[in-house]
Order: structure tokens, then C-alpha cells, then sequence
């Protein structure tokens, strides 16, 4: 792929005809998330303005951007050279709403079967461990892995731990799990490797919903601890479709 007159910070990787990535770093950093998200807003106004041809879609992770392309229209090399020359808002990640969410979690009990072996590696009581959790307010670097799962960060150093050893081969769906300096919710059932200490009894993916996936990149995410009696009350909410997604915000 020849291309020209690239910014410094940014490194191109071919993803064959149909794509490329973006890489701005190889670490799990805000900064590096900022920039992100500033060229992902940079070319979804450039598309928005009939720029852009052969673009279909952007992909942003913790520190990189894929684009996907019709290359019936255009090229990879193309592309990239139009989205260099792109004028880059510093303060793009402002045009974006900033949404704050405070989800629902209860805690421990046969909900959080990874809590006490936490406190312990933590050398902390499991009530700590709760009250560090909710402490924090997280922001979503990336959605991944399942359809609707957001990739948190970053949590309090004192609850890092590397992943399980043994992953589960069953975790349920609303789990609330950490690993590393990340935290987040299963939306699905489905294998695991890091220590569940949660439920929350909010659905992250719906097709009821638009968009499906309650939760986006740049989004913040606050917790509140909920008791079982809660849980049940709003997991039969969740049932009859009753849960109102605005009374989950904690900026409105």
C-alpha cells in the first residue's frame, strides 16, 4: 500500500483489499483512545458530507481504527491518503454526547463466585472490594468480544489481577467481571476467563433497542450495588420490557 504524507503518530496495517487499520499504540491508554476517537468523528463528518467514496463502516478499539471499504470504488491506499488529509477537531470527542450510565449490580453471594478469592489475592475485605469497584466511574474503550460487551477501564490499581488460570466454560449473561486494569458485563452466556464478582440485571443487547447495544465507545459507567430483592424486581422488569433506559442515566 503506497500512501503519502501520513501523521507521525500513526502506523498503517493492510487488512487485505477490503480494509485497513490505523494503529495510533499498543497500549490500553486514554490518550491513545482519544486519538481514536477524534479521527473516527473526523471521518464520520466527512462521510456525512458525501465525502469519502467506497467507505462502508469504522471500527474503533482501544487503540487502533479499521476501515472497511467497497473496493469496487475505491482503494486501500486512496482512502488512507484521503483520511490523512482529513482536518482533525481537537476537541471532536465533544461533538459526540458524552453519555453517563449508573448500571445495577448485586454483589457476591451465587452471583459473584470470584469475590472472596479477590479479596483474598486483593488482601482486602470482600466489602472493600465492592466499595473500590463502585468508587471508580469507568470509561468504555471499545465494545468486543460478544455483541454489546464493553471493554471498561480502568480500575483501581489495588483490584488488578491477571486473568483466571482455568476460564469457565459457562459464565451467565449480566455477569460483572474484572481482569487486568478492565471491567465488564457479559451480555450473553458464554466461556470466561476473568473473576466474576457481579449480575446486573441490565440488558447490554437488544434488538428491541436502537442501536441494539446499550453501550459505546467513549461512554462513562458508573455502578450502583443493588440487594437480591432489587435484582428480581428489575429482572422481571427486564421480562415484561418495562426497564426505562433513561432512568439508567446518571447525566440527564
Amino acid at each position: 500500500m503506497s500512501v503519502n504524507h501520513i501523521p507521525a503518530d500513526w502506523t498503517i496495517r493492510s487488512a487485505g483489499d477490503t480494509a485497513f487499520i490505523i494503529e495510533f499504540g499498543d497500549s490500553i491508554d486514554l490518550a491513545i483512545l482519544s486519538k481514536v476517537t477524534k479521527l473516527d468523528t473526523a471521518i464520520q463528518n466527512a462521510f456525512a458530507n458525501n465525502l469519502l467514496d467506497g467507505l462502508l463502516e469504522t471500527v474503533p478499539t482501544f487503540r487502533s481504527l479499521t476501515v472497511i471499504l467497497d473496493p469496487g470504488i475505491t482503494t486501500p491506499a486512496k482512502l488512507v491518503n484521503e483520511i490523512a488529509s482529513l482536518p482533525i477537531d481537537v476537541d471532536a470527542s465533544l461533538n459526540q454526547e458524552t453519555r453517563h450510565w449508573k448500571l445495577p449490580v448485586c454483589y457476591g453471594d451465587e452471583f459473584g463466585p470470584d469475590l472472596s478469592e479477590v479479596a483474598k489475592a486483593c488482601e482486602m475485605k470482600e466489602d472493600t472490594v465492592i466499595k473500590t469497584h463502585l468508587d471508580q466511574t469507568y470509561v468504555v474503550y471499545m465494545l468486543g468480544f460478544q455483541p454489546g460487551y464493553a471493554f471498561m477501564g480502568d480500575i483501581n490499581p489495588a483490584l488488578r489481577l491477571p486473568r483466571r488460570t482455568e476460564p469457565r466454560l459457562r459464565v451467565p449473561a449480566g455477569s460483572v467481571a474484572i481482569a487486568n486494569q478492565l471491567t465488564g458485563i457479559y451480555p450473553w452466556e458464554s466461556p470466561g476467563g476473568w473473576h466474576v464478582i457481579g449480575r446486573c440485571p441490565t440488558p447490554l443487547f437488544s434488538g428491541h433497542n436502537q442501536p441494539p447495544a446499550l453501550l459505546r465507545s467513549g461512554d462513562k459507567v458508573s455502578f450502583k450495588a443493588i440487594d437480591m430483592k432489587q435484582y428480581k424486581h428489575l429482572m422481571d422488569a427486564r421480562a415484561a420490557d418495562a426497564i426505562n433506559l433513561d432512568e439508567l442515566r446518571a447525566d440527564v
